[in-house]
C-alpha cells in the first residue's frame, strides 16, 4: 500500500488522478438535487465556462497538498485493515475540514473574484458536500494507493 502522495509523484499515475479526481466532482455535482443542487451546478458550470480545463488544472495544482492530507486518513485506515469507504465515511467531517482548509487558503489568495464569489457562497455546506463524496474518494485512493 502506497502514499497518495508517492503515487501522484509518477506523471502519467498524476495524471490518472487527476482525471479519476475530475471525474468524481463531475459525478457529485451531477448527484446533487434540490435549490443546493442548483446552486452547485450552477457554481460548477460557471467555473468551467469561464476557463475550460479550469478544474483539471486546479486539481492537478492541489493535488499534491490534498494528498497529503489524505495520506493520514489513508494510513490509519490500511493500520485498521478497515473498508476504505466506510472508514473515509466515518472520518468525512475530519477529512473535508483538512482539504478546505487547503481552498480557503487558496481562496483568500485568488485573483478570480467571479470564481471566490462562487466559493464563499457554496463554502457553508461545503463540508456536507464533500462527506457526501467520501464512498467515491475511499474509491478513488484505493485504486491508486493499493
Amino acid at each position: 500500500m502506497a502514499a497518495l502522495s508517492d503515487v501522484v509523484k509518477d506523471p502519467a499515475k498524476r495524471r490518472a488522478v487527476v482525471n479519476d479526481c475530475t471525474a468524481l466532482i463531475d459525478a457529485e455535482v451531477g448527484d446533487k438535487r434540490g435549490l443546493t443542487g442548483a446552486a452547485i451546478k450552477a457554481a460548477y458550470m460557471t467555473v468551467k465556462n469561464i476557463k475550460p480545463g479550469f478544474i483539471g488544472s486546479a486539481l492537478n495544482d492541489l493535488l499534491d497538498p490534498f494528498s497529503q492530507k489524505v495520506d493520514p486518513f489513508w494510513a490509519e485506515c490500511q493500520a485498521k485493515k478497515a473498508n476504505a469507504r466506510q472508514f473515509f465515511t466515518l472520518k468525512k467531517n475530519d477529512i473535508a475540514n483538512a482539504l478546505l482548509g487547503i481552498t480557503d487558503a487558496r481562496a483568500e489568495k485568488s485573483q478570480h473574484k467571479v470564481l471566490v464569489k462562487a466559493y464563499h457562497r457554496l463554502r457553508p455546506q461545503a463540508v456536507s458536500h464533500i462527506g457526501d463524496a467520501m464512498p467515491r474518494l475511499a474509491d478513488l485512493v484505493v485504486k491508486h494507493a493499493s
